[in-house]
């Protein structure tokens, strides 16, 4: 189209091909790319647009050979900003070049025709640019979501997988101490120790417990204050902690002879639930593999072990069910039949008379023992089916069973209550179950003359005391896990989230408190 004029000579329209061709070399090696800097992207925009409209008024305004080029210009301008930017490029370029043309003294009724046919054309082409980048947007938005999509099929999938590798290394059952034996035995087929300890962190009482242990004789209960260096600082980091050399530095280990220790926490949950430590006699006897496989046996190993937890106190929980139904069923059927024995002894002494002094002597102590057994049996039954409800609360339930207590027992049993609220109906059953244990153990091992029971609630904290003037626990064994029922408290306290701790000494009674704090 500028032909003619180029054979023509016509300065401006040389000047004009030669700076558009360059241009248009130019950005055919160097594309525009729109980043997300917004002076960055929009100056070559308004650059490409500025040249153009200047070749535009140099050659002619809207009757100049080069007028479609301007068209290039705003369709990038749509794609790069959509409509709005689009259209407002549009309308500027069309002023830029209307306006001077307008002014000149020869335009003419025909030359805004040809003003207006440009104009029309220039903003459809900016809608047609921004709506092709509306589309564009939409396929870009959904071929990320697609890729997102994809990316967290993959991260399932290795989850999945490392999750079946994990349960390769897990024993099949949920029995703590099949899972602390299997532990065990794994430590014993990885590793060469004359030591081995795993201590279980107690968050009832805030005491590590030795539950397994081989060579040594490290203490059955520890405070987190009172670890070993080693173990004190592989609970503060977290992590597997070697030392080489325990009787140089870093030491001692948990055995007082050790030369060297690996060390590891058991993290379940987010939270610290036991200790590995593993110990040999000679110095710098772990290498780096060994390091690495206690790190990769604790995470299984832990997960093991907390599940097998959580199963011991669900089962705690649920065995309140199974103890309703067992009293049932004593009271159908066992009940009933030491009631029809008595009745039936009681028919034979009366029948008897006095013809056998001896048989009816024997007949009267077993209708007296019958009558003792059937008295048992209907406190068990009682006890077993006495329960926290909706309308009786704790204290309420407390005063019932410490009633017969005092009537079988001859203890003198005091309750002070002050409840300005009531907890959940299931941590008040397992408040009321503990205390119960409580009683019953100083019942049956106390040797006390005095029972004093404290309960303290406000609708969301509490507080149990249980307090007797017993004989107390042996020296060593106050808060063991194994002493006198105390595992079955610790379980019902450690399912609620309550704390449980033991005051005793020998010859001067004990006296168990449990706290429930704001969760």
């Amino acid at each position: 189209m500028a032909g003619p004029h180029l054979q023509d000579g016509e300065l401006r329209f040389i000047l004009a091909s030669v700076a558009l061709s360059l241009y248009t070399v130019f950005r055919t090696l160097r594309p525009l790319r729109y980043g997300s800097d917004e002076l960055a992207g929009l100056l070559p925009i308004l650059a490409e647009v500025a040249v153009i409209v200047l070749a535009l008024t140099a050659t002619g305004y809207w009757e100049s050979p080069f007028a479609f080029s301007l068209l290039t210009a705003v369709a990038v301008a749509g794609f790069a900003r959509g409509f709005g930017f689009g259209v407002r490029i549009a309308i500027v370029a069309v002023l830029a070049v209307t306006i001077p043309w307008v002014l000149e003294p020869s335009f003419s009724e025909r030359d805004g025709r040809t003003t207006l046919q440009w104009a029309v054309e220039i903003v459809l082409v900016a809608l047609v640019a921004g709506y092709a980048r509306r589309i564009s947007g939409e396929a870009e938005e959904r071929q990320t979501a697609a890729l997102d999509q994809v990316g967290r099929l993959m991260d399932a999938n290795s989850l999945l997988y490392k999750l079946h590798q994990l349960t390769q290394t897990l024993p099949a059952s949920l029995d703590l101490d099949e899972v602390l034996d299997a532990a065990c035995a794994q430590l014993s087929d990885l590793f060469d120790y004359d030591a081995l300890a795993l201590l279980l962190f107690d968050d009832t009482d805030d005491l590590w417990h030795t539950v397994r242990r081989e060579g040594g004789r490290p203490p059955l209960t520890v405070t987190t204050a009172d670890l070993p260096e080693p173990l004190a600082r592989c609970v503060r980091s977290r992590s597997v902690v070697s030392e080489g050399n325990l009787l140089a530095s870093g030491g001692p280990g948990l055995a007082g002879s050790a030369g060297s220790g690996l060390y590891t926490v058991l993290s379940a949950r987010g939270a610290t639930i036991g200790l590995i430590a593993v110990e040999h006699a000679d110095e710098h006897h772990f290498e780096a593999r060994d390091v690495e496989l206690l790190a990769g046996l604790a995470e299984p190993a832990a997960l093991a072990i907390d599940n097998g937890r959580w199963f011991g106190r669900l089962r705690t929980v649920g065995a309140d069910e199974e103890r309703t139904r067992i009293a049932r069923d004593l009271h159908d059927r066992i009940g009933q039949s030491l009631a029809y024995l008595a009745f039936e002894l009681d028919r034979i002494v009366k029948n008897s008379g006095t013809r056998d002094e001896a048989i009816t002597h024997a007949l009267h102590q077993l209708r007296g023992d019958v009558r003792g057994v059937i008295g048992e049996v209907r406190d068990t039954l009682y006890d077993l089916r006495t329960d926290v409800t909706e309308t009786q609360s704790l204290p309420d339930t407390l005063e019932s069973f410490l009633d017969r207590v005092r009537q079988r027992s001859g203890l003198r049993v005091g309750l002070r209550s002050s409840a300005t609220g009531r907890l959940p109906i299931l941590q008040e059953r397992e408040l009321w179950r503990l205390a119960q244990e409580a009683v019953t153990n100083i019942e049956r091992h106390a040797h006390a003359t005095q029972v004093s029971i404290t309960w303290r609630c406000d609708g969301v904290t509490a507080a149990l005391e249980v307090a007797d003037d017993g004989i107390g626990f042996p020296e060593g064994t106050a808060g063991r896990l194994d002493s006198y029922g105390i595992l079955g408290m610790r379980e019902r306290a450690a399912s609620i989230g309550a704390t449980l701790t033991f005051d005793s000494q020998p010859g001067k009674g004990t006296r168990i408190r449990c706290a429930l704090a704001a969760p």
